[in-house]
């Protein structure tokens, strides 16, 4: 099992959402986060001064599949994130030891 996780922008959430739903994937853990990249933020005006905006709302995506269908999903959720610009995010790939369902102890592969 892989443990995906994503920083997109928060405009593209909807669409990322549908994509991943189109594929099968229901079950995602959703975050609002801030942070930066290489373009360390950027430079806003407010009542005449200037300043530095360093830390920008992106927001996080969670989710645990199986390990044949890393690259769909991993495929799916980067086009549907993607604008082209500067700040579209990353994914990063994990690797799950193991899956407990709570409700009834399954585990494994049956637990997601």
């Amino acid at each position: 099992m892989k443990k995906i996780e994503a920083i997109i922008q928060p405009f593209k959430l909807e669409e990322v959402k549908e994509a991943l739903k189109a594929i099968g994937i229901d079950g995602m853990t959703i975050t609002e986060v801030r942070g930066h990249g290489r373009q360390k933020g950027h430079k806003e005006v407010y009542r005449g001064q200037e300043y530095q905006v360093d830390l920008l709302p992106k927001v996080k995506v969670e989710m645990v599949v199986g390990d044949g269908r890393l690259e769909e999903v991993a495929s799916a959720l980067a086009a549907a994130a993607r604008t082209g610009k500067i700040g579209d995010g990353k994914i990063f790939v994990y690797e799950v030891a193991e899956a407990i369902r709570i409700r009834n102890d399954e585990r494994g592969d049956s637990a997601l």
